[in-house]
């Protein structure tokens, strides 16, 4: 079979090296390309693929469908939200995940957010590099918090159990029946009741056609005025519109760290909102789990054989990009930052 891996996967070019020779040992050929997201270059450099190789690089049906031979698709992530599997179930393509090599790494950084927003670690960093004092920062305590679990698959239980740990009260949703591991949840419930209930949210289920929006208007609104909510899935199960107006200060006042949004990974901790924003990249996944990643994706392929402004939940925002630049009226734009009343965005086409 010749396999062409799209894109790199963040692991040592040794590291590669070695599982591609183990493939080719076998009679496979391996490819291996920079990323490009250009429709046309991934079709030249994969139409006579058996196996594509992606990690969160998109594939659109038009690359899927020009690769007369494709047999597999090979995700080395653990959605496959952006893979249009419409595409590949017309082709006949299988498709697979890697699922369990982030489990631990998503578990322990939900947990890192938890006890730095109760405890106002970013607050308090930057008053001592200020030279101040923690005056009206002294946080709480995680132990006796209930913690609502949406998604109680591995990673959702796992971090179940790390919260466990630290005394609190763990509670669940799941879209289906769901058996838990001994010492992860203590109590199935309803959406409703988890979101009422909650004093801190951890979202860990997939996007599909139920999950998206899934946090819109209506339930924040049911959320307790102290929670967090913390978005570890995607960042379309959180309405967009919905949490910025609650991050604005409408009905509901959060605090929120929202994960793999359209580009970018944001902390905000609200008081206020222009001092509380961190902006961070690939913090779900580190140099043990992209390396555990690439034996689960490698073991699966052998197996297989207005200028100036933009409108964000009806409400005009003076816009700028990275640079400095405008931005046009009607540019499509990813939010990198809110400061104050203005927001920093980026063209939706840059990467």
């Amino acid at each position: 079979m010749k396999i062409v891996l799209l894109e790199s996967l963040g692991i040592p070019a040794e590291l590669l090296k070695s599982y591609a020779d183990k493939l080719e040992a076998k009679g496979h050929t391996f490819a291996a390309y920079e990323k490009n997201t250009d429709a046309q270059v991934q079709i030249d450099r994969a139409q006579d693929a058996d196996v594509i190789m992606i990690a969160n690089m998109p594939l659109k049906g038009e690359v899927i469908r020009a690769c007369k031979n494709l047999k597999f698709i090979n995700v080395a992530f653990t959605g496959v939200d952006h893979v249009d599997l419409a595409a590949a179930k017309e082709m006949g393509v299988k498709v697979s995940n890697a699922s369990g090599y982030s489990t631990q790494s998503v578990a322990e950084l939900a947990l890192g957010m938890m006890l730095s927003l109760l405890r106002n670690v970013p607050q308090v960093e930057e008053r001592c590099r200020a030279g101040k004092t923690k005056d009206g920062l002294v946080g709480t305590e995680l132990r006796g918090k209930t913690v609502g679990i949406v998604g109680a698959g591995a990673i959702g239980q796992n971090t179940g159990r790390l919260c466990k740990a630290f005394g609190c009260k763990v509670i669940a949703y799941n879209h289906r029946p769901k058996q838990a591991a001994e010492g992860t949840i203590d109590e199935f419930v309803d959406l409703d009741t988890l979101t009422r209930e909650s004093d801190i949210i951890s979202l860990n289920c997939p996007l599909n056609d139920s999950t998206r929006g899934m946090f819109d208007f209506g339930r924040i609104a049911m959320m307790k005025k102290t929670a967090i909510l913390i978005n570890v899935a995607r960042g379309p199960v959180v309405d967009e519109a919905a949490l910025i107006a609650a991050l604005c200060g409408a009905e509901v006042w959060l605090q929120v760290v929202l994960f793999f949004g359209v580009s970018i990974v944001l902390l905000l901790c609200l008081r206020p909102l222009s001092k509380r924003l961190l902006k961070q990249k690939k913090v779900a996944t580190n140099a043990d789990s992209n390396i555990g990643k690439e034996a689960i994706v490698t073991e699966e392929i052998d197996n297989l054989q207005g200028k100036g402004a933009v409108k964000i939940a009806g409400v005009e925002w003076s816009a700028r990009s990275e640079d400095g630049s405008v931005i046009e009226k009607d540019a499509v734009v990813r939010i990198l930052r809110i400061e104050g009343v203005k927001v920093c965005v980026q063209r939706a086409q840059e990467t």
